[in-house]
């Protein structure tokens, strides 16, 4: 190798820094580029060939790109809520208009890679990047959430509107109080129902409790008279020495009584006859009181009673019917009642109609509590405040055989009268252990059947009362604590703006305030990630040492933040000195090169 290779090769070096050069000017003038790759620069050794390695010599050199794609960059975060940054692997799928027609992009159906997230919306609902390039993505069906399919398509959401969803279910989770305090529940008395912050069905003409509940059993009811002034021998007068003073079978009946008087019990007519024997339904005028009440007994059922040192005398209802005595005889006082004699069993009522009429709202809302409201929609997307409320139907208080027991309302009409429905039963039971855990129903939801709320409709609803969302803790407000409730309907609404959160979700908020997942975008890897082309604006083009795109890339999506540029100043200064260094050293071979050069021509002279 003589002078003149030594010059060619000075020559290849200055070639060889100054293509070094250019990588680092380039570096520096993208130090705040996002997304920029940073090439470095690789140098290769030209070695001439020789015949053996005593006559070896150094030889040129040559430069090459260094890609640094797989380099990450810092992550910061911005105010954008479009700007995505990605964090590990993984390039944006992207495409660049080649022209634009009516306002509308025209794509050549290329598809191109980038890190370089600054996107927003543009004026036709793309998503555009800071270099003009467009987001590609799965778009998401509005309802299911769901892609529509698997091949990333340029994303638009111009216009984006979605139709109203009517309410299918509510979310509900609350604690109900094991001592509700009703306005009811001060004044009840000891012992009931009522008193126990509870509903009680007899105070209200058409029994709430669920469709089919039977009624309550009917039990007996007694009603006392005045004391008595029967005389207990004939004919003895009428005085208080002469009251009652056995029991009634040797207590004859009082004067006054004559054959053809009637005393009518419960419809069934008593005739007072002459004589001292009474036989079935005639009572002999000169009988005792035993046979009277006897008789009656055949009626009620129940015998009455005497109270031996008054003689005031105890009529029961029985529980066949109420009792309701009449009688035009004079002498019927001398019993210690005036007619009519009337008393209502106790008990009863009608079975379970499972609502609540207009007129029982003033009772309702008196032995109820409230639980909480929530707006649904019905299917044209119209508003409906849907009211609920907590009666508790019966109280482990009250003592052996009773459990704590609720059901829920929803008020169906708030300008129902007399007897229009207001209160619609949901037709559960809801009943607690002692712990105060739901012990039924079982399940995580139940269903109201047909909601209708003052005239809108809005079908069946499940409430959806996850495991252990719903308690009987006490509570010294004896009020319901609502935890959650909420419903999944929606009136109608246009898309307002839209944002990507970390998963890569494209999220759209509507006018109805509905946030619906929109897009997903994707992430693309490479086996040969260094080996892409570098285009234009930070994106790059598959080539064959890079392979194909693969979709599913590791790295993750870091919403409202940008990846900067991976230069690092420092270093490429760093660079910069050698590269000048080695840069003047080739220039100052050529130099000595030319010197020996001009001494040769010299030695010619």
């Amino acid at each position: 190798m003589g002078i003149f290779d030594a010059l060619n090769t000075s020559v290849g070096g200055l070639q060889a820094q100054s293509f070094a050069l250019q990588n680092i000017s380039g570096n520096i003038a993208n130090a705040s580029t996002t997304g920029y790759k940073g090439i470095g620069t690789s140098f290769e050794d030209l070695i001439p060939d020789a015949t053996t390695p005593s006559k070896q010599n150094a030889g040129g050199v040559t430069a090459f790109a260094q890609a640094t794609i797989t380099t990450q960059g810092t992550v910061t975060s911005t105010t954008v809520a479009t700007n995505m940054a990605i964090n590990g692997d993984g390039f944006f799928s992207v495409q660049k208009a080649t022209s634009v027609t009516d306002n509308v992009p025209v794509f050549s159906g290329v598809t191109d890679y980038t890190r370089r997230g600054d996107f927003q919306v543009n004026a036709n609902g793309n998503l555009v990047n800071g270099a003009g390039y467009y987001l590609m993505g799965i778009t998401v069906d509005p309802k299911t959430g769901n892609p529509t399919g698997n091949v990333p398509q340029v994303l638009q959401f111009q216009n984006n509107f979605i139709p109203a969803q009517a309410t299918s279910a509510i979310q509900y989770a609350a604690n109900l109080p094991t001592q509700p305090k009703t306005p009811a529940s001060s004044s009840a008395a000891t012992g009931t129902i009522t008193a126990a912050g509870g509903l009680n069905p007899a105070d209200f003409a058409s029994n709430p409790l669920p469709v089919g509940t039977p009624a309550a059993p009917y039990t007996d009811n007694t009603i006392t008279g005045s004391a008595a002034l029967n005389q207990a021998s004939t004919p003895a007068p009428i005085t208080s020495a002469t009251k009652l003073s056995g029991t009634a079978p040797s207590d004859s009946l009082p004067t006054g009584f004559v054959s053809g008087d009637v005393i009518v019990v419960n419809g069934t007519s008593l005739n007072f006859i002459a004589g001292t024997t009474s036989s079935g339904t005639n009572i002999a005028i000169g009988d005792n009181v035993g046979a009277l009440l006897s008789a009656i007994q055949t009626i009620t059922g129940v015998a009455p009673t005497i109270n031996a040192s008054t003689g005031a005398i105890t009529l029961h209802t029985g529980t066949a019917s109420n009792l309701n005595i009449t009688s035009t005889a004079p002498a019927f006082s001398s019993l210690g009642f005036s007619s009519p004699v009337t008393a209502a069993r106790g008990g009863g009522g009608t079975a379970g109609t499972g609502f609540v009429i207009a007129n029982d709202i003033t009772a309702f809302t008196n032995e109820s509590i409230s639980g909480g409201a929530v707006t649904c929609y019905n299917q044209a997307g119209t508003p409906v405040n849907l009211q609920l409320r907590w009666a508790k139907t019966d109280s482990a208080s009250l003592g052996t055989g009773h459990q704590d027991t609720w059901n829920l309302f929803y008020q169906t009409s708030t300008t129902a009268t007399g007897t229009g429905v207001a209160w619609v039963n949901s037709g559960t039971k809801f009943t607690f252990s002692s712990n105060g855990a739901l012990s039924s129903p079982t399940g995580s939801a139940i269903t109201i059947p047909g909601v209708v709320v003052d005239g809108q409709t809005l079908g069946s609803i499940s409430v959806n009362i996850s495991s252990g969302a719903l308690t009987q803790y006490a509570s010294s407000a004896g009020a319901a604590t609502i935890n959650t409730i909420s419903q999944n309907g929606f009136a109608a609404g246009q898309l307002q703006s839209v944002s990507i959160a970390n998963s890569g979700l494209v999220i759209g908020t509507f006018s109805n305030g509905q946030n619906i997942d929109l897009a997903q975008v994707t992430l693309s890897h490479f086996n040969g990630t260094n080996y892409l082309k570098a285009l234009d604006g930070g994106a790059y083009e598959v080539t064959d040492l890079s392979g194909p795109a693969i979709i599913g890339a590791s790295g993750k999506i870091s919403g409202s933040s940008l990846e900067g540029s991976n230069t690092d100043i420092a270093d490429e200064f760093t660079k910069l000195i050698v590269t000048q260094q080695a840069y003047s050293a080739n220039t100052k071979v050529i130099t000595t090169a030319n010197n020996m050069v001009q001494d040769l021509l010299n030695v010619l002279r």
